[in-house]
């Protein structure tokens, strides 16, 4: 008796990655499992249509799903997944790739395919806020504004977005904020304030080193107001793993957070700018999503 092939959905977006996309049917057919899978590849056109993709599928009964994008495409697909029996595959070929790096996903297409044949899989927790989930880190101030600035460029890559960042960081005024975590509130001006579901924003630059993807926790990152001529070591701290030691900086583990911007209600998830209606109400979501690891 022949088994039936199982389908495995790709969701790409052809907005990520240069060059990554060419041949890509069949670096697919190379690595997938021909004799287990028959692969269905769909294009994004246009925001969150990965997410109306993947429910669509899922709601057929598919049950492996493929982002392949950066860390935005990722959310959209993964939010379609929650608490669902389906599994999330990542093919990282976007700017910045925190999930995945931190996720030890490889960035090599075939081997990222191949993740799908090895059925091994990881329980991990999802953020929430105000109800819109997040994968890897969501905030506000100094990032978040790079974020939106970022977004509206028409060039992408890391050494742009770093370019962004310093144009953004010489006029970038102290915001202040109201926060309430651990049962306590504090009023007080941050440079940001980031809720972090795994340990770096992207490109290994690592704003919680300590966060814990399957803890059931959030990490807190709240940066204070702080010389501007310090800026390169702060800088460098995010790629060493030691922001933390800063005596700028404070975190904090919590299972929900609420901030109050007194400034202004730009904030970013998952690398993505949104405005939110205040306050953000974060918690988490314990092990709510299955996903293919080395």
């Amino acid at each position: 008796m022949i088994r039936e092939r199982e389908k495995v959905l790709f969701i790409v977006n052809p907005k990520s990655g240069k060059g990554a996309l060419k041949n890509l049917e069949k670096k697919i057919e190379k690595s997938l499992d021909s004799k287990r899978f028959i692969a269905v590849i769909e294009y994004t056109q246009w925001v969150k249509h990965a997410t109306t993709i993947a429910r669509e599928y899922v709601d057929k009964g598919i049950k492996r799903v493929v982002a392949m994008g950066g860390d935005g495409t990722v959310n959209e697909v993964a939010s379609a997944l929650m608490h669902t029996d389906a599994i999330l595959g990542v093919i990282p070929i976007g700017s910045g790739n925190g999930f995945a790096r931190h996720m030890r996903i490889p960035f090599l297409i075939e081997k990222a395919i191949k993740l799908i044949n090895c059925d091994k899989i990881a329980l991990i927790d999802v953020g929430m806020v105000n109800q819109q989930p997040f994968f890897c880190t969501a905030g506000v101030g100094f990032d978040a504004q790079v974020g939106n600035s970022f977004a509206k460029g028409k060039k992408r890559g890391f050494i742009n977005y770093i370019r962004t960042a310093i144009l953004v960081f010489l006029h970038y005024k102290v915001k202040r904020y109201r926060i309430t975590l651990n049962n306590q509130t504090i009023e007080k001006a941050a440079f940001l304030i980031t809720v972090a579901n795994i340990a770096q924003y992207g490109n290994n630059a690592y704003i919680a080193p300590n966060a814990d993807i399957t803890d059931g926790m959030l990490d807190v990152t709240i940066m204070s107001p702080f010389p501007k001529y310090i800026s390169p070591s702060m800088g460098m701290r995010l790629f060493v793993k030691r922001i933390g030691k800063s005596k700028f900086v404070e975190a904090f583990k919590v299972k929900e957070i609420t901030i109050e911007q007194l400034d202004s209600n730009v904030m970013h998830f998952d690398g993505e700018p949104i405005t939110m209606e205040l306050p953000l109400n974060f918690s988490v979501e314990h092990l709510a999503l299955k996903v293919f690891v080395p």
